[in-house]
């Protein structure tokens, strides 16, 4: 399958136009249409809906809009994988989701890239089942999540434990030193989404359904710059926020009726590979 034409079809998913599909890829609109036409006889399915206004995914576009940009993925992966092991010694790709990066990765990456090591690393940054899917796909080496991944011809091994704990400004004053579930609820609480399995499921039955919460966001560390500025609370991995701790830039909430789950991430990884996963977590 022509990789210019699965280009094609994922840029106009996003643009959601055929002109300016072809101004993004420098290339005509008759270009954009033909390819279209060639994927979709291809597939035999319909993937655009189209008339004078509007440009839609079908179902089948919906479907095929996934594995078109897996394969774009893979190939670009293959790519700069064949060039790496052509200069360094060893090339790795890691997945890891952003708060697993910000609290344990760095030193990881610093020993692996020490100049005498001659080494390579890519690092993708996404949500948890999005990169184990890369993983099986061959697009990452290993995984660092907070889902445990038990697959045939996979390791999945413990990486880390952390505390979940609730944190806001030191000079945040509206919130006590301690607080209860109830009055939790009423507080300006800043909402993150990420997936810690049963720290996420607590943090949501902390709160009535539907709660209206003043920020939500997909992102922990972004939290942070909010809460330096007097903005609400929110739970944070205890080892994200304890420099801000120590300079006393944010304080710890006591919970007084509340015990708040572990914190568990993983590793995931092929089993061929293991050698390779013992020398970068520095487990050999």
């Amino acid at each position: 399958m022509d990789t210019e034409i699965l280009r094609t079809f994922v840029a106009l998913s996003k643009v959601k136009s055929f002109s300016r599909t072809a101004d993004t890829l420098y290339v005509t609109q008759s270009t954009v249409t033909k390819r279209i036409g060639e994927l979709e006889k291809e597939l035999s399915a319909r993937l655009f809906k189209r008339d004078k206004r509007h440009v839609a995914l079908t179902i089948e576009g919906e479907i095929f809009l996934s594995y078109a940009k897996r394969m774009l993925e893979l190939q670009d992966a293959s790519f700069k994988e064949i060039g790496a092991h052509i200069k360094f010694n060893c090339f790795l790709k890691v997945g890891v989701t952003n708060s697993i990066y910000e609290c344990y990765l760095p030193p990881l990456i610093t020993n692996y890239l020490s100049p005498q090591k001659n080494n390579a690393i890519r690092i993708t940054i996404d949500h948890s089942n999005d990169l184990l899917a890369m993983l099986q796909d061959g697009v990452l080496d290993v995984v660092f999540s907070y889902v445990p991944f038990h697959k045939n011809g996979y390791e999945c091994i413990p990486f880390q434990t952390d505390e979940l704990v609730l944190v806001t400004s030191s000079k945040n004053t509206s919130i006590h030193e301690e607080i209860t579930k109830n009055d939790l609820a009423k507080t300006s609480y800043l909402l993150c989404n990420f997936t810690l399995q049963d720290a996420g499921l607590f943090i949501r039955e902390l709160f009535p359904a539907y709660h209206q919460f003043s920020f939500e966001i997909d992102n922990s560390t972004k939290l942070i710059p909010y809460l330096l500025e007097g903005i609400g609370c929110t739970f944070l991995p205890k080892m994200m926020i304890e420099p801000y701790v120590a300079n006393h830039e944010l304080r710890v909430i006591r919970l007084s009726d509340l015990e708040t789950p572990i914190i568990k991430s993983y590793s995931a990884f092929r089993s061929s590979d293991q050698q390779r996963m013992d020398e970068f977590l520095n487990l050999s």
